[in-house]
């Protein structure tokens, strides 16, 4: 199956990120993909007041999400926020196309290394899994890959593949494991991990606060064993993949970890 990760760098104006995702959708569909998956926020980049642009899932920003998947054949997963209780939001990725209408709320906030996420944001509490072309894939979320129990449990409900929104956190050592989690996730269930970060901005947005987490890029493909098998570098760009479900398998039968857990939970 061949998939695209669209490896932008978002706005405060989610009109203008539209934008962005209808050109990418084209791009992809033209390189012959099934999937496109954009990064977390693709709606709003974060430093940005969240509320006031929140959006429930059948708003203008979402419809105008469906409508792009429609034109393009595509399935769309992209970041947006929706109204949560106690004037806060949901970070979700929404994940819709042909035969695919689904959302996933991000289950691990990001509280730590100064930037309180849950301050704003509800936690999801549901593990999502999508299936496209026969091939089950698991929706996460950023700091999500920081608890591989998420990652086995894509693996448990059947799935060859977890698609990876991020938003990362610029500091020193953060592009390291960034690159260090996505294949160790890789690794731990041994699936397909395509990781699709914010493209590191030219410059922050002006109401962006100093902590928040805007992206890096290196956005990759990562692939069963480990092996990253395709990326991309700190600025825009578009990857597109091949991923493999037989690699799954023949990678779970020599190294059968999911297989030989003593203790799951």
């Amino acid at each position: 199956m061949r998939i695209a990760l669209s490896q932008i760098t978002s706005g405060p104006d989610p009109a203008a990120n539209l934008d962005l995702v209808r050109e990418q959708a084209r791009l992809a569909a033209d390189a012959g993909a099934r999937l496109i998956a954009f990064p977390e926020a693709t709606m709003a980049c974060f430093g940005t007041r969240l509320a006031p642009l929140a959006e429930p899932l059948d708003g203008p920003w979402a419809t105008a999400v469906r409508q792009i998947a429609e034109e393009t054949g595509l399935v769309v997963v992209a970041g947006m926020f929706t109204p949560a209780a106690d004037g806060k939001v949901t970070n979700t990725l929404l994940a819709t196309g042909p035969g695919v209408e689904a959302s996933y709320d991000k289950i691990h906030l990001y509280d730590a290394f100064g930037f309180t996420e849950s301050a704003t944001v509800a936690a999801g509490s549901s593990v999502v899994t999508i299936d496209l072309d026969d091939v089950r894939i698991g929706l996460a979320t950023c700091y999500d890959v920081r608890f591989p129990e998420l990652f086995r449990a894509h693996a448990d409900a059947g799935a060859q593949l977890t698609l990876l929104p991020a938003s990362w956190g610029a500091g020193e050592g953060k592009r390291e494991q960034w690159e260090l989690l996505i294949r160790a996730r890789a690794l731990d269930a041994t699936l397909w991990v395509a990781a699709v970060d914010q493209a590191e901005p030219a410059a922050p947005a002006p109401d962006t606060a100093a902590k928040a987490p805007t992206g890096i890029g290196h956005s990759a493909v990562v692939a069963p064993d480990g092996t990253v098998r395709d990326r991309l570098q700190a600025g825009p760009g578009l990857l597109v993949a091949d991923v493999d479900p037989a690699e799954v398998t023949s990678v779970r039968r020599a190294v059968p970890v999911l297989a030989n857990r003593r203790l799951r939970g």
